[in-house]
């Protein structure tokens, strides 16, 4: 009996010494496990939020992007309006010599551009007058008033821009339009606004 009783307790110690290994062992399995779905957790979020931001960049700079085209769009659309509502189309681009002649339809306005000094009218006249003839025909009248540029003597300028409106309406005449359907009308301001060139012209509209 002695005997077992010593056996009995050489082997408490081995016992105790297995436990506490085992315990200690799955304790640290714990903690493993523990941290390792921690850290596994954190690069998650972490990649979460790098393809949001990478998302939001995209983002700004499409928004940017279409804000910049639509703003360039709308800039465009503005300088076009611009230009056809000073009606400048066909006319500011004229470059004129003093000793040139030119006719030109503005819209509804038929203008003759005349040489310094002289009272003929440019080639092309019987075409550009040709609306105007058929506007007249539709029971309209054509309205003719001669200007002049601010060179010389404005006494000179205003018989030469009336002989200037004589001679546009005297081809509405050859052309076939009554004389009763022609009114010579003196403007209130006889000096005409633009080069001198541009300014040396007869205008010729429908009423």
């Amino acid at each position: 009996m002695s005997s077992q009783r010593d056996d009995d307790d050489d082997t408490r110690p081995v016992v105790w010494a297995v436990l506490i290994g085992a315990i200690v062992l799955a304790v640290g399995l714990a903690l493993g496990i523990g941290v390792s779905k921690a850290m596994k957790g954190a690069g998650d979020a972490s990649a979460g939020s790098s393809t949001a931001a990478a998302g939001a960049s995209g983002d700004a700079t499409n928004t940017g992007a279409a804000g910049a085209a639509n703003t360039g769009a709308a800039a465009n659309t503005g300088a076009s309006g611009d230009a056809a509502a000073t009606g400048t189309v066909g006319v500011a681009v004229l470059q004129l010599r003093d000793d040139e002649s030119r006719v030109v339809v503005d819209g509804e306005v038929v203008k003759f551009y005349f040489a310094s000094g002289k009272a003929d009218l440019a080639d092309g006249a019987d075409q550009a007058l040709a609306a105007v003839i058929q506007g007249v025909a539709a029971g309209k009248k054509a309205v003719v008033s001669g200007f002049h540029d601010t060179t010389g003597s404005v006494a000179l300028n205003e018989e030469l821009s009336k002989q200037r409106a004589i001679a546009v309406r005297d081809t509405l005449v050859r052309l076939g339009v009554g004389d009763d359907k022609v009114e010579l009308r003196k403007p209130e301001v006889t000096t005409a606004t633009g080069s001198n060139a541009e300014a040396r012209r007869v205008e010729v509209r429908l009423e």
